[in-house]
């Protein structure tokens, strides 16, 4: 077998050799440099992605914890003014209230002294018609007629004797 002849292979090993240790001088000269520059420059560009997604990370969660502050005190402040706007309906409302009861009240009073004045308006009224009635009696009974001062001097006592009968009922 021809494959297995030292004579044959002992060359080929021997320049095997050559070309791998050339081969390995070349790279370790030439291409590994480069390739290790270029590794630590990847290595040095993910580290510093990373530090920069560190410190974005950092910056947003900074940029939450304002945002949710914000949030707190924008809610915190509509409470405010809800609970506010709620007081000062509650205060109106209390205040219409109080304002209806003293209109009540008031009208209720103007009601009472109409209803007094119109009282003694009527009795004003009877006392004088009691008054023209007895008169007319009177003159009927005396079958003459009366002067204005006997009218008024009759007017007057009658007008103070029903008083009176009003007054004792």
């Amino acid at each position: 077998m021809p494959q297995f002849d030292l004579h044959f292979l002992s060359p080929l090993v021997f320049w095997s050799v050559v070309s791998f240790g050339a081969l390995l001088f070349l790279l370790y000269r030439y291409a590994f440099p480069e390739i290790f520059r270029r590794l630590e420059e990847r290595e040095k560009t993910i580290k510093d992605s990373l530090d920069q997604a560190e410190r974005l990370k950092q910056e947003a969660q900074q940029l939450l914890s304002q945002y949710e502050a914000k949030l707190k005190s924008v809610h915190d402040e509509g409470r405010t003014i809800l609970e506010a706007a709620r007081k000062q309906a509650q205060e109106q409302l209390e205040e219409n209230e109080q304002r209806i009861e003293q209109e009540t009240r008031r009208m209720l009073a103007d009601a009472r002294s109409e209803i007094q004045r119109e009282r003694q308006e009527v009795l004003r009224e009877i006392q004088r018609t009691a008054a023209d009635l007895t008169l007319l009696a009177a003159e009927k009974v005396l079958a003459r007629s009366l002067t204005d001062v006997d009218h008024r001097r009759l007017i007057e006592e009658a007008v103070l004797e029903i008083a009176r009968q009003h007054k004792t009922t």
